[in-house]
């Protein structure tokens, strides 16, 4: 039989509440047997002590030292052997004895000799022992075994005498005894009867369910009493109920359940379930208790999270993976919903959502989102984070809202608790993790610490690999720079600045040949080899660079020097200092800048003869224009007289119609050749500056009416539609004269190169507020036609004097090609522009925009 057998023996069990010496006070002759047994022994302690079913009781001790408690866990007890086979005991040293490895005090060193003889109840049924206790290893021989035991029968009269007072009074305090019990329990504890009727809470059960029993069905005792499956998120099924399972007549240990009572953080029990039987099978009701693994569980899970961190670091072949990795494994092994990877961007003050994990079998699409998300320092979890440096946890979304840029969406998909956690390096955060679970959960410190190392650890991995793809990054940007360097006709070079000046080169990057002329090794002083071959006229300029040099500025020059081959060059050096492990270094490029420099003498001798060719350009353009100015003049006087004469010349009744035809067309050839002067002298004189506009506050409304009403005869001539769109009152500052002459221009065009039954469309508006020109704005005119057009290639030239659209020429449609460039001329003296576009479905649109306020002063 072993010793839990034997302890659990229920006559025995049955014989020790008998006595009543569980519960009694000390008993004096006990006491009187303890100091015996120490002073006849010579050992350090004697006790009485009684082995009850789940710890050993201490009715009597004595000796020297601190007195043992009233009661010791089973498992320390050392007394309980003496049951197994019901005999003496003896042990010369207990710390070399197997059997009680697992006791503290033997494990500290306290107790190192012990001898035992059995105590019974009166029936013979083993109950505890008298036994001594010496601190140092001792060889018990008979004779102290003989006198331990002569004291064990008195101690075992004194417990009968106490079972037979206690026999008359147990029955009625039987009752109030097993409450008692229950109640010292640590375990919660709970009974129901036969009926399922729960009829037995033990005060821990009360505390742990924040409730006393209360009579209920069973199938609602899980959600009554929030009992839920080792996932914490599934609630038990009645039949798994622990107590519905011993009621069943299920006898179980270890059944893992987690307990979610209101209010309360949650808590984690394996349980016990028996039912409660008489010994002829009659089912009286059914038991369970409960032994809380919170904390163990708690430390279990953390490790696991660790080692899951640990693996996904490294397995991870880059930051990304990494991240992904850990935010898997911290929601894994936690349970939580999901988790979000976020990238600090400090410099723009932005985070970046570049990963995400979900619990499988959790469909969260609609609060993660497929794509990248980004977010401002201080907005949402993410952003709260960074600006603190410190976690966030959020117990409940559904009572603090507006705590995310996705609440409706986190509070749609279920989630309640968001944490958000730093991943530093120093003071500077380098991303957030953030995690979301299905329940409310409490703040947790001890896991906020976990996974603020989790958060450590990660933060020196991103560095560590940073810094590996920085070295990596460095190395192939080395090459591919002495790539790139070889191929240069350039010296790169640097150097190390000693301490009497002198300048000896560590790096060339390349070859030395195209500057030196010929090959100088490293290590040669550059300030002296250079010094001796510099020009005399261009010393100056190298001491000067030498010295910038040693004073640790950088610098550049240019001079001549006679290479190794006997050629001059002209050499162009740029350096740049800088300090490395207190020595100071200079890295620098030397050019051959010779080409250059006989290239520039060229270009000197190009630039004197172009600005003369300039010059006489420009004299010959004023002689053209003064010229045209003359000519026009000189000619406009004649005009003027010839046009007089053919006036009169109508207006004789005597005329016959062929020469009235002849009068009319020298009217009208003369007429043209005077719009043809007056162009060309309104083009010199606003060339010249001669003629400014006169700005007065106009109507542009009316200036556009007016002139769309003396081109109606002639666009109705070709049977024209003209369509007119304009603002009631469009107010302008500007000349009405030349302005009148500009919307002139464009409608006589319009009409010109429209063909029969097309359509002339004249708008006018302004680019203020609501479509209206104010004092501040821009008024508006477009003049669009559905004529022959022009090619998309010539409308940059349309505006040049003289230049006449491919489309007018082919059509046979005369004009001097003036027009458009006197009305560019005017526009522009307004301070307005001018422009001319393809008109959609045929035709052009020339929009003219000017200043409501007028010229610029």
């Amino acid at each position: 039989m072993t010793i839990q057998e034997r302890v659990r023996d229920p006559g025995r069990l049955e014989a020790l509440r008998a006595t009543g010496l569980l519960e009694s006070p000390r008993v004096p002759l006990l006491d009187q047997v303890t100091r015996m047994a120490v002073r006849l022994l010579g050992v350090r302690a004697a006790l009485v002590t009684l082995i009850a079913e789940d710890r050993q009781v201490t009715l009597s001790s004595a000796g020297t030292g601190r007195p043992p408690p009233r009661w010791t866990p089973l498992s320390q007890s050392m007394c309980r052997h003496l049951l197994v086979d019901d005999a003496p005991l003896a042990v010369d040293d207990a710390r070399g004895d197997e059997r009680w490895t697992d006791i503290g005090a033997v494990a500290r060193g306290e107790p190192a000799a012990y001898a035992g003889i059995p105590l019974h109840a009166p029936d013979g049924l083993p109950l505890g022992a008298l036994c001594v206790i010496d601190d140092r290893p001792h060889a018990w021989n008979q004779e102290e075994l003989e006198i331990l035991s002569d004291l064990a029968a008195m101690a075992e009269t004194g417990i009968g005498s106490q079972a037979a007072e206690q026999t008359h009074r147990r029955l009625e305090q039987e009752h109030t005894f097993l409450s008692a019990l229950l109640d010292s329990l640590k375990a919660p504890v709970v009974a129901c009867d036969t009926e399922g009727r729960l009829v037995r809470f033990n005060q821990p059960m009360r505390e742990l369910m924040h409730a006393p029993e209360q009579p209920m069905a069973t199938d609602r005792w899980a959600p009554a009493y929030g009992m839920f499956a080792p996932d914490g998120r599934t609630l038990l099924a009645p039949e798994q109920v622990p107590l519905a399972r011993a009621l069943a007549g299920e006898h179980f240990d270890d059944q893992e359940v987690v307990v979610r009572a209101p209010g309360a953080p949650p808590r984690r029990f394996v349980t016990n379930g028996r039912p409660i039987e008489t010994p002829d099978g009659h089912r009286l009701g059914a038991v369970s208790s409960g032994h809380d693994i919170t904390a163990r569980h708690r430390l279990q899970m953390l490790r696991d999270t660790q080692h899951a961190v640990t693996r996904a670091l490294a397995d991870a072949g880059s930051v990304e993976q990494a991240a992904c990795g850990v935010i898997g494994a911290i929601g894994g092994t936690l349970g939580w919903a999901c988790g979000e990877y976020w990238q600090s961007d400090p410099e723009r003050a932005l985070l970046t959502r570049t990963g995400a994990w979900t619990r499988p079998g959790r469909d969260l699409s609609a609060f993660t989102g497929p794509d990248a998300m980004t977010v401002r320092s201080g907005q949402g979890l993410p952003g709260r984070v960074v600006d603190s440096g410190r976690p966030v946890w959020i117990r409940d979304l559904n009572t603090e809202p507006d705590r995310l840029v996705r609440d409706g969406q986190a509070l749609e998909a279920g989630l309640r608790t968001a944490v958000g956690l730093p991943v530093r390096s120093g003071e500077r955060v380098l991303a957030v993790l953030t995690f979301f679970t299905d329940t409310a959960e409490e703040p947790d410190d001890d896991l906020l610490d976990l996974l603020g190392g989790v958060c450590a650890h990660v933060g020196r991995f991103m560095e560590r690999r940073r810094a590996e793809d920085l070295a990596l990054a460095l190395t192939a940007s080395r090459r591919r720079f002495d790539r790139v360097v070889a191929q240069l006709d350039d010296l790169v070079w640097s150097a190390e600045i000693e301490q009497d000046g002198a300048a000896r080169w560590i790096y060339q990057g390349g070859s030395t040949t195209g500057i030196l002329g010929g090959h100088v090794p490293l290590g040669v002083d550059a300030a002296a080899f250079i010094g001796e071959r510099v020009h005399p006229e261009d010393r100056q300029a190298f001491d000067g660079l030498l010295a910038g040099v040693r004073a640790g500025r950088p610098v550049q020059a240019e001079y001549r020097l006679t290479g190794l081959d006997g050629v001059t060059r002209w050499i162009w050096t740029r350096a740049a200092p800088r300090r490395e492990d207190g020595r100071l270094l200079a890295d620098g490029i030397s050019t051959d800048v010779t080409e250059r420099h006989r290239i520039a003498a060229e270009r000197e001798h190009l630039l004197a003869a172009e600005r003369e060719q300039v010059r006489r350009l420009r004299e010959l353009d004023r002689m053209k224009d003064e010229l045209v100015a003359l000519v026009s003049h000189e000619i406009r006087s004649p005009v003027a007289m010839i046009r007089s004469y053919a006036d009169l010349l109508t207006g004789d009744p005597g005329l016959t119609g062929e020469q009235r035809m002849f009068a009319d067309v020298i009217d009208r050839r003369s007429a043209h050749l005077q719009h043809l002067v007056d162009d060309l002298l309104d083009l010199a004189r606003l060339d010249a500056g001669h003629t400014a506009v006169d700005p007065r506050p106009v109507s542009l409304t009316r200036l556009v009416r007016q002139a769309v009403d003396e081109h109606r005869a002639a666009a109705a001539a070709k049977h024209l539609t003209v369509e007119v769109a304009l603002e009631h009152h469009l107010p302008v500052r500007a000349d009405p004269v030349r302005l009148r002459q500009v919307l002139d221009n464009l409608l006589s065009n319009a009409v010109k190169y429209t063909p029969e039954h097309g359509t002339v469309t004249v708008t006018a508006g302004g680019d203020g507020d609501g479509g209206k020109a104010d004092e501040s704005g821009t008024a508006t005119v477009t003049v669009a036609d559905t004529g022959i057009g022009v090619p998309a290639e010539e409308y940059p030239r349309l505006f040049d004097r003289f230049f006449r659209a491919s489309t007018a020429v082919e059509s046979g449609i005369t004009g001097t090609g003036l027009g458009l460039a006197v009305t560019k001329a005017v526009v522009e003296a307004h301070g307005g522009t001018i422009t001319a576009a393809p008109r959609q479905g045929g035709g052009t649109v020339f929009t003219v925009r000017l200043p409501t306020a007028g010229p610029a002063s």
